[in-house]
């Protein structure tokens, strides 16, 4: 069973690429709206076009209220030389386990890694748009159209 707008987004708690124990209640805690996105692999070509489109368009998706933060298999170390090879402007998760790309069913088990997925949750942990099949090249500008539409 796959998450849809209007369920409740599951909790869960993973490291961030520093390490620190991160959980969705506290992502929310601040009053603002999240992207969460699962992505399969970091520093590959079209994990790497969606990142940059995020990181390109994170001046906007703040001023909407809205924070982003990218879920993978990789390690925080893995992340950490992601995040400074890029010059990204989010936290990203790791999830080595798979056990929060499972709640949100965004883990194949067949490949081992994450699927690419999105998740707009507003405020109150809810799932306002969920993206079940995603074009890395423009996905954050469809995002960010979303985000508007919901008047987020």
């Amino acid at each position: 069973m796959k998450p849809e707008a209007g369920d409740r987004a599951p909790d869960f708690e993973l490291p961030d690429h520093q390490g620190r124990k991160t959980s969705l209640r506290q992502l929310l805690k601040n009053g603002r709206a999240l992207v969460l996105y699962f992505y399969p692999k970091d520093d590959t070509p079209g994990c790497t076009t969606e990142a940059c489109g995020f990181r390109d368009s994170m001046e906007k998706l703040s001023k909407h209220g809205v924070n982003v933060v990218g879920v993978s298999v990789d390690t925080p170390e893995s992340h950490q030389k992601f995040i400074a090879k890029y010059g990204l402007n989010f936290t990203l998760l790791s999830d080595t386990e798979g056990k929060v790309a499972r709640l949100y069913n965004s883990y194949s088990e067949e490949k081992g890694r994450c699927i690419r997925k999105t998740f707009i949750i507003d405020r109150d942990g809810v799932i306002r748009a969920a993206f079940h099949k995603v074009v890395a090249e423009g996905h954050a500008e469809e995002v960010l159209d979303t985000i508007k539409k919901l008047g987020l």
